[in-house]
């Protein structure tokens, strides 16, 4: 009768663990479209034996674990492509927008300077004509319009790439606080023998979107516990404490801080990684060199321009005026304040003479040279490829920002199918182990039935 009873045991365990298998294999069909799910197995155990007459005699099966499908390898791989993908995607948007400010239609900047230079041709014909004279101080004008509308243009760039930093990082804060929580969670269920699946796939999903975003960097403390930090090594979360960012405005910028055991660590560029990395660099590095750029082409243009003006005279006799205010002692945003000095068109000086005959237009014609025979600075460039060199670095870098951006995604595509093939839910194979623990589950249940008919014939026999 022990035996038998023994061998009620044995059905019994084997019909809840298949039970708990069905439900296990359920489960994965339910999250076959939850993104970030691994497959979760039911690992099989046998109930340690008891001795029966010297014979050890097994006491049925037991589901010992429940394991997700991880490869730790891929995801480190996909992390790091992920990181490529979020630097690339930060400086995209940008890009675009920069590629607008710096077209190649006839209304650009470099279109602006043709007509300066053009009206002063148009003035060498007729020196003293009073329209060709309004026409030069017009276009003139119209230059530091455009000079003032493109670095607009910049800053307002600038802004956007400020205002996406603030509004991502309440988001950031709060995905960080999550996984403090996740980290707190998995280390209270595991300290006990179980397992946190599904808090373990959260938590890997929050750390692929923070590497997306500020390219974090992750280890595991010595509790067990995930450690995030950013590239620099500012920490962000330690074991079930999460750090707060902050976006504090600092003249036009945005600049990040990080809370860290009560004191504020500022974050740089170089503590970046990811789309925060592309949005800083676009901000900080190549619309400021632009700015530079632009700043140099005025302050020359604008100097060249006043330096032949000064030598010839106006037609009252006057000389060694500015056609330009004077750049000379504004150190930063100098295409800002490029306008026009004179205030009369009587007080341009055409003439290369003081007693100036008529049609005397010396000076007219060596300002409209200056288009084509002047070099910008220490280069060989003319203002109009000077400019034209801003346009290609743009065109340049949006193309390989384009290529990159392109290869990172599919990389990041790859890498995820490759981790999808192995973490993730096959219905096939569900169904495949769906048919098999069922069939467990019948031949578990008739065995018991068998059992119980053995039992009642021995109850009958001693009846």
């Amino acid at each position: 009768m022990t035996s038998l009873l023994n061998a009620l045991n044995a059905g019994k365990t084997s019909l809840l663990t298949n039970q708990k298998a069905i439900e296990i294999v359920g489960n994965n069909i339910a999250n076959v479209n939850t993104e970030g799910y691994s497959r979760q197995n039911a690992e099989l155990s046998p109930v340690p034996a008891v001795n029966f007459n010297d014979f050890f005699i097994g006491q049925g099966v037991t589901v010992a674990n429940v394991s997700r499908d991880y490869n730790l390898f891929i995801t480190r791989q996909l992390q790091a492509k992920t990181i490529d993908y979020g630097a690339e995607a930060g400086r995209s948007d940008a890009l675009t927008e920069l590629e607008r400010v710096f077209n190649v239609t006839e209304n650009n900047l470099a279109g602006s300077i043709d007509r300066f230079f053009d009206a002063w041709q148009e003035l060498s014909t007729n020196p003293g004509g009073a329209v060709e004279r309004d026409m030069v101080l017009q276009r003139g004008e119209q230059l530091g319009d455009a000079f003032r509308a493109i670095t607009g243009e910049l800053d307002l760039v600038a802004q956007h790439l400020n205002e996406e930093i603030s509004a991502g990082v309440v988001s950031l804060n709060e995905q960080l606080t999550t996984l403090a929580d996740l980290n707190q969670r998995i280390n209270l269920v595991e300290i006990s023998g179980q397992t946190a699946n599904s808090a373990r796939d959260q938590r890997d999903l929050l750390v692929r979107e923070l590497s997306e975003t500020l390219g974090v960097q992750t280890y595991t403390d010595n509790r067990g516990m995930l450690a995030v930090q950013l590239p620099g090594g500012i920490p962000l979360v330690q074991g079930d404490r999460a750090m707060t960012l902050t976006a504090l405005t600092t003249g036009a910028d945005v600049q990040l801080q990080v809370q860290v055991g009560g004191r504020a660590v500022e974050v740089t560029q170089a503590n970046l990684g990811g789309r925060f990395q592309g949005m800083f660099e676009m901000r900080d590095s190549f619309i400021d060199g632009l700015r530079g750029d632009l700043d140099t082409l005025a302050a020359d243009l604008a100097a060249a321009v006043n330096t032949e003006h000064a030598k010839g005279y106006a037609p009252d006799g006057s000389t060694g005026l500015n056609f330009f205010a004077d750049l000379g002692g504004i150190t930063t945003n100098q295409a800002r304040h490029l306008q026009v000095a004179l205030t009369d068109g009587a007080q341009i000086a055409a003439a290369g003479q003081p007693a100036a005959a008529p049609g005397d237009n010396e000076n007219a014609l060596r300002i409209a040279a200056l288009e084509v025979n002047h070099t910008v600075g220490t280069s060989s460039d003319t203002f109009d490829t000077f400019f034209s060199q801003l346009v290609a670095t743009v065109g340049i870098e949006a193309a390989r920002n384009d290529l990159a951006l392109t290869g990172a995604r599919d990389a990041t595509v790859q890498l995820q199918n490759l981790r999808d093939g192995f973490s993730g839910v096959s219905l096939e194979e569900e169904m495949i182990d769906l048919i098999q623990y069922q069939r467990g589950f019948e031949s578990s249940a008739k065995f018991l039935s068998t059992v119980d008919e053995m039992m009642n014939a021995i109850l009958q026999l001693r009846g």
